[in-house]
């Protein structure tokens, strides 16, 4: 065990560990920040993009003369002025158990002849101004055949459901299995006890603060695009864009991102709107400029989880699991979205958790459904799958008179076993799990549960609490490089290809770069968001930036040290093993002897930069425990947090106030799934929960004071020793939260299990069925 303190690995200003604040959040907060509805390029259009209102028919344009001459309108957009286009991509393909690869149907930028889900577009009305765009697109008469439609995932597999795709006779997407079949349920026919659990995984919402917008610029003379919008990644953008929809060369397309006002995995995909938008300023000659609405993000963007898992756990008479089996349906919405099929199989493969279970079974099918796709969203497929494990561990713990922690112990990996290779491939390097779970407990006093439970039945109150273990992969094998120059006025900058979307890269990098120059943060810029400034990148998502960028971040810093003091060493006539980089200067070790970093640079053939790519085998597997007791009002069912406590292994730390944050963040988006978040489609696939008077989201009086600490033992797969941990609260959380609802209820008012999200309603219906 390796517990990391600021400074431990260098100086305590900077470098890795040190609590050094976001340079970022001055101009953030001061209302400075920069994002893509802020850039008005002179001349520019805007554009409106007309959706269908309806989940599944055939539809039909009328004539578009009136509001094509409408006024201000210089454009109006569909399927037939786009023919040449690729269709949206699927990027992930599975293998299934036949061998086969599944189908992928085609996903057209703009519907032509059928719509399959309530906000497909149709047609992109470019004006003057926006709402010359909006009356414009209400003269566009759509005849619509109405179809048969389905939204329920649960409803789709069963005879007689209305079927998306028709043509397949089926709503099955894919099929797809993980594990040894025969050996699992021989394991299962034998073993002493089963424990059974079924579980709904609800369908998200993203509700990133800043909404997506674009702007699309064509230059006629070089014949280059630029598209400026928020992103995870422009790299990865700019190849779909050209090399799957517009079919061009990569070199073609510069995608810029300024700021961006959170991800959360759905700004990692390509959306209509952007090669659209590109078209529409090629065609047009001037740029044009889209900007999402709230009511559309709900509508159009993304969503997350949805999806229904049934689960089982074989075991022994003294609670030791032998084997586990999952069947789970996964929605994906009307299309196969960018990475949809990848998210619960990733999830799969993270099937048996910290435990030793010999063996296992999954079978996955991929359903389609009258609703907007389904692609990931903070976790992808991790939190689904700790949030079946650990419920499904709880209510293993009940039937076999355990408690909750002596159940998990007892099936614990051992240190001992690591390095450890799961049953499903996945290959744990380093962790002691139940040493950060008995932190936790006693953080959390979980010995003194029964006094304060008594004083709440007291007052009416029932309280519960719960525990949840998680190991997840993240930062997976791959590399980022890292480029730092040196200027001429002996500043340094950063080209990487990664993109902040809110975690703090300026500063996180930044430390190391300060503290291997000896310059202070504000010496050290960042440029990330720019395809033509920086030559490649990997972007942002599953928890990579840091962990992968952050090794090739020092050792470029190292190589243009070297470069620095070689040239520094014959300005002073010293050798370069006595000089020292201090205060902008390279300075003789024990004297006043001194040459700028700009006097450096100017000293140089050539510009001075260092350049590196750290390559990484193997995913990180962070891991960690959370505590939460809840108490609730059982006339109301309202529930309030008691406490909440975390005791988390994420290896190294680099800065322990970003590491808090993101921590703090994954936490409450995991609360709002679990008590909050619902999404809602009527029986014809209208969304029910469009905006924010129908969907909750949680506020700042709705959350706990969060109780967050580390036990952490360095990753051996990683050049620094760092786990990923931008995810890492959204996998612990619900479970925890949900397992403490569940003891509330269940010793409280007798109810045997109530699923996410645990509303105030949903929580008094429960107590009054339970009464009556």
């Amino acid at each position: 065990m390796n517990e990391i303190t600021p400074g431990s690995f260098g100086k305590a200003k900077f470098g890795l560990g040190a609590p050094v604040r976001r340079k970022e959040d001055d101009a953030l907060v001061t209302g400075h920040g920069r994002y893509t509805d802020d850039i008005q390029p002179e001349g520019a259009l805007r554009a409106y993009m007309l959706r269908s209102s309806m989940a599944h028919a055939r539809i039909t344009l009328g004539d578009l003369g009136e509001a094509r001459s409408a006024p201000g309108v210089a454009a109006i957009f569909t399927a037939a002025d786009l023919q040449g286009l690729g269709n949206m991509p699927t990027k992930v393909i599975l293998t299934q158990p036949d061998g086969s690869k599944h189908a992928v149907p085609p996903r057209p930028v703009l519907a032509a002849d059928t719509v399959r889900h309530v906000g497909e577009p149709i047609a992109f009305v470019v004006a003057d101004t926006i709402a010359n765009a909006k009356s414009a697109a209400e003269l566009i008469e759509i005849d619509y055949e109405p179809l048969e439609a389905i939204v329920e995932t649960g409803e789709a597999l069963k005879d007689g459901a209305a079927l998306v795709w028709p043509e397949t006779g089926t709503n099955v997407a894919f099929n797809f299995e993980l594990g040894d079949r025969a050996a699992t349920d021989e394991v299962f026919a034998g073993a002493h006890h089963v424990t059974r659990i079924e579980i709904v995984n609800n369908r998200l919402v993203c509700n990133y603060m800043e909404p997506r917008s674009c702007i699309g610029e064509y230059d006629g003379e070089t014949g280059r695009y630029t598209l400026t919008t928020g992103t995870q990644g422009g790299h990865g953008m700019r190849d779909i864009i050209t090399g799957d929809i517009l079919g061009i060369e990569k070199d073609r397309l510069r995608v810029v991102t300024p700021d961006v006002g959170g991800g959360f995995g759905t700004k990692n995909f390509v959306y209509p709107e952007y090669p659209v938008t590109l078209v529409a300023a090629e065609r047009l000659g001037r740029p044009v400029k889209w900007v999402c609405e709230r009511s559309e993000h709900f509508l159009v963007d993304a969503h997350g989880r949805d999806n229904l898992a049934t689960a089982e756990v074989a075991m022994d008479a003294d609670g030791r699991f032998l084997a586990m089996r999952v069947d789970l349906v996964a929605a994906m919405g009307a299309y196969l979205h960018q990475f949809g099929p990848y998210i619960p199989y990733l999830g799969l493969s993270m099937t048996t958790g910290l435990y030793d279970i010999p063996v296992m079974h999954t079978a996955l099918k991929g359903v389609f459904t009258n609703t907007t796709p389904v692609d990931a969203y903070r976790g992808a497929g991790r939190p689904e799958a700790a949030y079946l494990l650990e419920r499904l561990v709880d209510k293993a713990a009940a039937e076999m008179d355990l408690a909750p922690s002596e159940i998990r112990r007892r099936n614990f990996i051992r240190p001992d076993q690591l390095p450890y290779t799961t049953p499903a491939g996945r290959m744990y390097d380093t962790g002691e799990f139940a040493e950060h779970m008995d932190k936790a407990l006693e953080l959390a006093d979980w010995a003194g549960f029964e006094t304060r439970a008594a004083e709440s039945r007291s007052r009416g109150k029932l309280r519960g609490i719960g525990m949840a273990t998680y190991i997840e992969a993240c930062a997976f094998a791959g590399s980022e490089e890292a480029t730092v120059e040196l200027g001429g006025d002996g500043s340094l900058t950063l080209l990487i290809g990664t993109q902040t979307n809110g975690q703090g890269h300026a500063t996180a990098y930044g430390q190391i770069i300060a503290e291997q120059f000896g310059v202070d943060l504000d010496k050290v810029t960042m440029i990330q968001g720019d395809t033509d400034r920086v030559r490649k990148g990997g972007g942002t998502g599953g928890s990579r930036s840091i962990p992968l960028g952050l090794p090739s971040v020092l050792e470029a810093s190292k190589a243009l040290v070297k470069k620095v003091k070689d040239i520094a060493a014959d300005k002073l006539e010293a050798g370069v093993e006595d000089l020292e980089l201090l205060d902008g200067a390279v300075r003789v070790v024990g004297t006043d002897r001194a040459v700028t970093l700009a006097e450096v640079a100017a000293a140089a053939p050539e510009p001075l930069m260092g350049r590196e790519e750290v390559r990484q085998n193997e995913a990180t597997y962070p891991n960690g425990t959370h505590i939460c007791e809840v108490e609730i009002d059982p006339e109301t069912g309202d529930t309030a947090f008691a406490n909440y406590v975390i005791v988390d292994d994420f290896g190294v730390v680099v800065n322990p106030i970003l590491l808090a944050g993101q921590v703090h963040g994954g936490v409450v988006q995991a609360i709002g799934q679990a008590l909050m978040e619902y999404t809602v489609y009527d029986e014809d696939g209208q969304l029910v929960t469009a905006s924010f008077l129908d969907y909750r989201m949680p506020r700042a009086g709705d959350l706990p004071d969060i109780a967050f600490n580390t036990r952490n033992v360095p990753s051996t797969t990683n050049a620094l020793g760092i786990k990923g941990a931008g995810e890492a609260g959204t996998i612990g959380a619900t479970p925890a939260v949900m397992n403490a609802v569940n003891d509330a209820l269940r010793r409280g008012a007798g109810v045997a299990q109530i699923e996410m999200p645990a509303t105030p309603l949903r929580v008094w219906e429960a107590i009054q069925a339970a009464r009556s």
